[in-house]
């Protein structure tokens, strides 16, 4: 009986080591993990990277090309674009971290709600997210920028209940395997309440597709901040953010092509570190493969 009680924890480290040594064998995951980490380090020591001011102008610098003064070049208003692109990391990660914790947030209690009780619950809250789906994600996430107004964290607020309808979907599928297990009919048979059995049973069991998910979808959310501080509807000037250094540099292209061709590649680099990231935990969390 204690051996048998006891298996599960035995067998929990054992599976944690072979999902990190699938994870570490996985080339792709590897740099993508490495991409991820490089831009967070940026965005955290921009001041002791960078050593401008990122909203200094200088008149006498405007639209200069790469050099050993500045890195990669300068804008529109003499400003470091290396610098503004280490201040706009924050910017962007921040989007893509505190957009998905919002739709984590609101997007899991929904879900464990619908598939747990099923029913008119599950109906009403499976229809409203439906209703959401329907609507392309970025047009639902700028139609909720402008009504909310521009900022940046309004723009995070409108790209978090945009992402909030694929956590719930993903959630109560999740929950609707889990809970036929025999695991959960025995808590239920023994008289534990609903809301323990949701935390302590079923939470822990999905939370490994909901961190692949949420993996992936910072990604997205990162590419969204971007489209609206573009549009002018995320991070307002003169801060600096990915989005509006490319709204600024789309009327340089011919003059001045470092001005998108940076930024742009910054997107590019962290959207494929997050996706790389991401496909590396989903094949390192499966627990099909032992």
């Amino acid at each position: 009986m204690t051996a048998t009680a006891l298996a599960p924890e035995a067998a929990a480290p054992k599976r944690r080591h072979r999902g990190l040594a699938k994870f570490l064998r996985n080339r792709g995951a590897v740099v993508g993990a490495v991409l991820v980490l490089g831009f967070v380090f940026l965005a955290v020591f921009a001041a002791v990277v960078s050593g401008q001011d990122p909203l200094q102008t200088s008149f006498l610098t405007i639209r200069k090309a790469p050099s050993a003064a500045h890195w990669l070049g300068t804008d529109d208003l003499g400003r470091d674009i290396f610098t503004r692109l280490a201040y706009g990391a924050r910017a962007s990660l921040s989007a893509g971290v505190i957009s998905v914790a919002i739709a984590m947030a609101v997007g899991v209690p929904f879900g464990l709600m619908a598939g747990y009780y099923g029913g008119l619950v599950d109906g009403a809250i499976s229809r409203a997210t439906e209703a959401m789906l329907a609507i392309p994600f970025l047009i639902l996430a700028i139609a909720l920028a402008a009504f909310l107004g521009p900022s940046l964290s309004n723009a995070m607020i409108a790209i978090g209940l945009s992402a909030m309808p694929l956590f719930i979907r993903l959630t109560r599928g999740q929950v609707l395997s889990i809970k036929t297990e025999d695991y959960v009919e025995g808590a239920r048979s023994i008289g534990l309440p609903d809301r323990w059995i949701i935390i302590r049973y079923i939470l822990p069991n999905v939370l490994p597709p909901l961190i692949v998910q949420a993996t992936l979808t910072i990604a997205t959310a990162i590419i969204a901040e971007a489209s609206l501080s573009f549009l002018g509807l995320g991070q307002q000037p003169p801060s600096p953010s990915w989005g509006s250094m490319l709204n600024t540099a789309k009327n340089f292209m011919s003059q001045a092509p470092w001005m998108s061709i940076f930024p742009g590649g910054a997107i590019f680099l962290v959207v494929l570190g997050f996706n790389l990231l991401g496909d590396g935990l989903r094949d390192a969390l499966d627990p099909r493969e032992s």
